[in-house]
């Protein structure tokens, strides 16, 4: 099936694809070659630290062949026994949407073997951020102002779903040290993975510690979960630390240029799409999802739309992303600042 031509039936093809492939079969009559990180040297000829970090940033680009690895390790909670470990794996081009001096905006798009496309994850970093949003409860994220103390020489990278709606932030330094760049965040709350949505229905959210690192041949990201359960704003029981390690290495020889097509198709819906999600998250509002968990009616709407946008004039496409954010989703104002 040529990637022009995904079924409707994008909630099912959404979530199979961002849950990812099992790795005895990702490489499957598949040829390419590991090659270095053509970023990682340039990190070290910075001429400001500013510099250096958006270097690093920067080298996150790119063609990979990535594997998911997620290991539950200390059980916290009596009884509660350890699930096995996931292991998936798949083929990943990471493009650079935005670039200027205070943010950067890197978009994830996954292409299948077959040669399937599918918008996946986004990060976003903000140079001395003045505020990020926070997920607080169930389908619940509000947007918090951040200390000046604590933005100095810091940045703040916010990971969006695969619909652009929001997931998590965190702010932390990098840290160029010996050479290899490696930024930390604080510990911040997330909601429920992808990968756990049909798989698990006892824990609600994560308290998590993320960490990326610049690799010669690509980069890292490693994640010190814990598994909790939240009743609204409260924190009730927590039952498990998680390690997850996402293993990004360059690669050559395998066709991408599907999702290129991809985005040279669609790329200004998507623009439309992070525009009117940033408009419900101003200054001093939460926002809430009406979806279950799997936020499906937004992602298949979304990827419907995406579709759709070349054959719609821009207002069409603004017209039918405000109905369709605005059924799913609602903001309101904060009484105060917690």
């Amino acid at each position: 099936m040529n990637h022009a031509s995904i079924p409707t039936s994008l909630a099912a093809f959404a979530l199979t694809a961002c849950a990812g492939t099992p790795l005895e079969t990702i490489d499957t009559a598949t040829n390419y070659d590991v090659v270095q990180n053509p970023g990682f040297e340039a990190i070290a000829r910075a001429e400001s630290d500013v510099e250096r970090d958006r270097r690093a940033i920067l080298a996150m680009q790119g063609d990979y062949r990535v594997d998911f690895n997620f290991t539950e390790t200390v059980p916290l909670k009596a009884g509660y026994e350890k699930h096995d470990d996931k292991t998936t794996g798949g083929y990943e081009t990471v493009i650079v949407v935005e670039d200027s001096p205070d943010r950067i905006v890197l978009q994830h798009l996954l292409v299948s073997p077959g040669g399937h496309v599918i918008k996946h994850w986004r990060q976003d970093w903000y140079f001395e951020a003045k505020e990020r949003f926070e997920f607080v409860a169930d389908q619940e994220w509000a947007i918090r102002a951040l200390a000046p103390e604590k933005t100095a020489g810091a940045w703040t990278q916010c990971v969006f779903e695969v619909s652009d709606a929001p997931r998590y932030c965190g702010t932390g330094k990098w840290n160029h040290r010996y050479g290899v760049s490696t930024w930390t965040s604080d510990r911040t709350w997330r909601p429920l993975p992808r990968r756990e949505y049909t798989r698990r229905d006892d824990y609600n959210a994560i308290n998590a510690e993320n960490r990326h690192t610049v690799t010669p041949h690509g980069w890292t990201h490693e994640q010190d979960n814990t598994k909790t359960v939240r009743d609204g704003r409260k924190t009730e029981a927590i039952l498990v630390r998680e390690f997850g390690f996402n293993d990004y290495r360059n690669i050559d020889g395998y066709d991408f240029s599907p999702a290129m097509a991809y985005w040279e198709r669609t790329g200004d819906y998507w623009a439309l799409v992070r525009q009117a999600w940033h408009d419900r998250m101003q200054s001093g509002t939460t926002l809430r999802l009406l979806t279950d968990v799997d936020g499906m009616p937004i992602i298949e709407g979304t990827f419907e739309q995406a579709e759709q946008a070349a054959n719609l004039s821009q207002e069409q496409q603004l017209q039918a992303i405000d109905e369709l954010l605005s059924e799913w989703s609602e903001s309101a104002k904060l009484l105060t600042r917690r």
